[in-house]
């Protein structure tokens, strides 16, 4: 059932209220005409979508990022009321913090490096522990635009997703991009990867 909201002359029409939090990014100023936008689910912002998935389930979610850089934490907490889902989020730029703050066997560091498989679930577990959350997503990776190496390019990105006793990861290839971009997309993929694992 869709709902009217109205903001000034003009009317916001969605499903299940949720055009509601993107209003304020509609419209920024008075001179819009009186217009009607009816908002579908899949044109939410991913941030929107997990906090309703999170809320829904009564779930606590935290962070892990290390080429992210907190992109995941600020998207999650740019919301009014993201304290009722999220815990909190470390930057584990370097592999000190890692090793130290979430556990990251030191052994898996300097085998695989910090750009991998072994690494990020590790640090989405330590996540969950050191916070006390029912979910966490982690993040490493070679944002760009130096640092790649032949069998790790920039834009290679390393993202895992943990839920209770269930855990995703999945290598990321997104090209050389701007670092910003790069950044966004890991951080996008992550809450997505999330989003999933919530809903099976």
């Amino acid at each position: 059932m869709e709902q009217e909201f109205p903001l000034g002359e003009q009317i916001v029409s969605s499903r299940e209220n949720k055009s509601f939090f993107l209003m304020k990014l509609l419209f920024s100023h008075n001179e819009t005409p009186s217009i009607i936008i009816t908002m579908e689910v899949d044109d939410l912002p991913i941030e929107l979508e997990v906090a309703d998935a999170l809320k829904s389930g009564h779930l606590m979610m935290g962070t892990a990022e290390s080429c992210t850089g907190g992109k995941i934490a600020s998207m999650i907490t740019s919301m009014a009321g993201s304290s009722e889902y999220f815990t909190g989020g470390v930057v584990a730029y370097c592999n000190e913090v890692k090793h130290h703050v979430l556990g990251v066997s030191e052994a898996d560091l300097n085998t695989f490096g910090a750009v991998s498989q072994p690494v990020v679930e590790q640090m989405a577990r330590g996540t969950m522990r050191v916070l006390g959350c029912d979910c966490a997503v982690a993040t490493s990776g070679i944002a760009g635009p130096g640092g790649g190496t032949p069998s790790k390019p920039v834009g290679t990105v390393w993202i895992a997703a943990a839920y209770k006793e269930r855990i995703l990861s999945e290598c990321y290839h997104f090209g050389e991009n701007p670092r910003m971009e790069n950044i966004r997309l890991s951080a996008e993929a992550a809450l997505r990867m999330l989003l999933g694992l919530i809903r099976e």
